[in-house]
């Protein structure tokens, strides 16, 4: 059934979410109580309009979907940060090529006891 903005017998108006917007939003990564939030309408509107617009798809089905625009927006502007910003060229190469940070440790390594510690194993 397409709803038919104002026109609602006997119940609240529908309320009109913009499809274009809505789009937007799940590039945003923004959840369905936000963009309910954004339209001023209730969750289950949103799951309607998901079901009525994406072929009875639900508002993560969806998402699922709508939402890959904006993960490739972040990562092109991530990689664009790395040209200029060493921490974040680290962290790429961390997630992205399985860099490590090593820490080696080399020659002999002693800990001392703290003077309690030390105290209780010489039996004072």
């Amino acid at each position: 059934m397409k709803r038919d903005i104002g026109k609602n017998p006997g119940g609240r108006p529908f309320t009109p979410i913009d499809k274009e917007q809505f789009e937007k939003l799940c590039a945003l990564q923004c959840t369905a109580v936000e963009i309910a939030n954004f339209f001023h309408c209730s969750h289950d509107t949103i799951t309607n309009f998901c079901k009525e617009q994406y072929g009875g798809k639900t508002f993560a089905e969806a998402f699922a979907e709508l939402r890959s625009p904006g993960l490739t927006s972040l990562r092109r502007n991530q990689f664009a940060m790395a040209e200029k910003n060493v921490a974040m060229a680290i962290w790429l190469g961390k997630q992205y090529l399985g860099q490590k940070d090593n820490i080696g440790v080399s020659g002999n390594l002693t800990v001392e006891d703290d003077p309690l510690t030390k105290a209780i194993k010489d039996g004072i």
